[in-house]
């Protein structure tokens, strides 16, 4: 009885390494996609006029009247707004009361110079009373040309009570109204001036560096989607927004562009994205001495098998690998430390569907 039992109990111990190799452990799997070399850059911006002026009076005063408009169209020449020149007016009466004022002293002046002359052609004066003459004639002409500029610098002023339009254009732009009383300079009205067109987008500065002036992009009208024009980058700014941190491009458009001033389009530009890297989560990362390995699943076979890998960089929670896989992989997220070669997994369903459309998709090709 007791060799029997020490028979079964031996029997027993022979199973159980069987009943542990038969063991299929599930796991967690991703498929690698295929990488990408180039990606579509696309930015929406508004159209507008190459040459925009924010026009102001070159003299303070109060607005008295605005002719124009946001939206009207403007000729070189035309009168936008006034402000009141009742100071001006008096400044030019005033500058008129002393310049006829300098041309009485300088009569005179020339008066007394004369009678100086005549003095010392008689030998009656001194040469000194004569040369005193002359510099008070010359002091009192130089006074009548200050007058005079003054004279021109006051009707000047009335005049620039006007505010006129230098460039044919649109009003794309209002600053100012009737009764607001503004400071030389101050931007009242702004004409966009016909000509070229362009469109103002605002990029990050993390795509900025994909754009040079130069640099042929597409450009989409939204209001005409089905046409597509080709624009040209002409402007990069050199420092970046201090509110949205986004740096300024204009692109060129051509001249018989359809878009009108104000509309939205679409930008879009190809750029390079680098090496072709393969991005995995660090969790399905292992490794054996000095290599980095991830272990691959055989959907065939669904079993499991280590495969050394190049790591280039880190980019958050993912390793993005250089060398070492190839799209259609199927790469083991979860569980790395209980693998091993030739191991039995149970894949999910989704793994195991297109595991077997990517073998159905090869024979395809084969066949063909």
């Amino acid at each position: 009885m007791l060799l029997a039992a020490m028979i079964g109990l031996a029997g027993c111990s022979e199973q159980a390494p069987e009943v542990q190799a038969d063991v299929v452990r599930p796991v967690k799997v991703m498929t690698v996609a295929q990488a990408q070399t180039a990606r579509e850059l696309e930015y929406s911006g508004t159209v507008r006029s190459r040459t925009e002026m924010a026009l102001g009076f070159r003299v303070g005063g109060k607005i008295t009247e605005r002719l124009v408009d946001i939206g009207d169209r403007v000729t070189k020449g035309d009168v936008l707004a006034r402000i009141d020149t009742t100071d001006y007016a008096l400044s030019v009466r005033s500058a008129e009361a002393n310049l006829a004022a300098a041309e009485r002293q300088v009569e005179t002046a020339a008066l007394a110079k004369t009678r100086a002359e005549d003095l010392f052609n008689k030998q009656v004066s001194s040469k000194s009373q004569l040369e005193q003459a002359q510099l008070s004639y010359n002091q009192a002409v130089s006074t009548r040309d200050a007058a005079l500029s003054t004279l021109e610098q006051a009707r000047n002023q009335v005049t620039y009570g006007a505010l006129q339009a230098d460039r044919t254009g649109i009003v794309t732009a209002v600053n100012a109204e009737a009764g607001q009383v503004v400071a030389a300079g101050t931007p009242v009205v702004t004409v966009a001036a016909d000509g070229e067109k362009e469109v103002l987008v605002a990029v990050p500065e993390t795509d900025i560096l994909a754009f040079k002036p130069g640099k042929t992009v597409k450009v989409t009208i939204w209001s005409n989607s089905g046409e597509t024009l080709e624009g040209k980058v002409r402007e990069v700014a050199g420092s970046a927004d201090p509110q949205s941190r986004t740096f300024a491009i204009r692109v060129s458009l051509p001249e018989n562009s359809p878009a009108l001033l104000g509309m939205t389009a679409l930008i879009s530009a190809a750029v390079d994205a680098g090496p072709s890297l393969v991005a995995v989560p660090l969790s399905a990362l292992a490794k054996q001495g000095e290599t980095a390995l991830v272990w691959t699943v055989d959907p065939s076979t669904e079993t499991v098998h280590a495969r050394p890998v190049e790591i280039a960089d880190f980019a958050g929670t993912e390793a993005r690998i250089a060398n070492g896989l190839k799209p259609g992989d199927i790469v083991v997220t979860a569980g790395t430390q209980f693998m091993r070669d030739e191991l039995k997994v149970k894949l999910p369903e989704a793994a195991n569907q297109q595991a077997s459309a990517t073998g159905q998709d090869k024979t395809a090709q084969l066949v063909r």
